[in-house]
């Protein structure tokens, strides 16, 4: 489902994403094309883009395409999902240590737009971190990667 959505090739484009999607919340989403996960996480977001387009644009981006947002979002686990409302890099409370990315695929529709209106609905008052609606059971596990340290 990968297909249905847009692309970003490299960070010049990101870059103009971020700068030019105003009053949305612009989605993110770093994987690649080809990795299973993605492509479920790809189906949901696609299944879910017209229903939110009101309140959010989402663009996909290749980890290898845009290497400078890979390294600066660390990037470590595939898929990760990463949102900025008129350009500021808005961070949600999953309960997890990492509030910058979503990492790993929503179980289901109804997670991720829930998520968009909680975002969006935050963003509009001027919070820059939001409290995550989605049930914690359904949230992946994960060990944060420090590289290079």
């Amino acid at each position: 489902m990968s297909f249905l959505l847009p692309k970003l090739t490299c960070k010049r484009e990101v870059d103009q994403a971020i700068k030019s999607v105003a009053e949305k919340v612009l989605v993110l989403r770093f994987g690649r094309d080809n990795d299973a996960v993605c492509l479920q996480l790809d189906d949901i977001l696609a299944k879910t883009a017209h229903d939110l387009s009101k309140m959010a644009v989402i663009y996909l981006v290749d980890v290898n395409d845009a290497p400078v947002y890979t390294q600066y979002f660390d990037i470590s686990y595939i898929p990760s999902t990463v949102f900025f409302f008129n350009g500021q890099h808005m961070k949600v409370d999953y309960g997890s240590p990492d509030h910058t990315k979503f990492v790993g695929s929503f179980k289901t529709k109804q997670d991720f737009i829930d998520l968009i209106e909680v975002i969006y609905r935050g963003a509009m008052r001027g919070k820059l971190i939001v409290r995550s609606p989605i049930d914690p059971s359904n949230i992946p596990k994960y060990d944060l990667l420090y590289q290079g340290i």
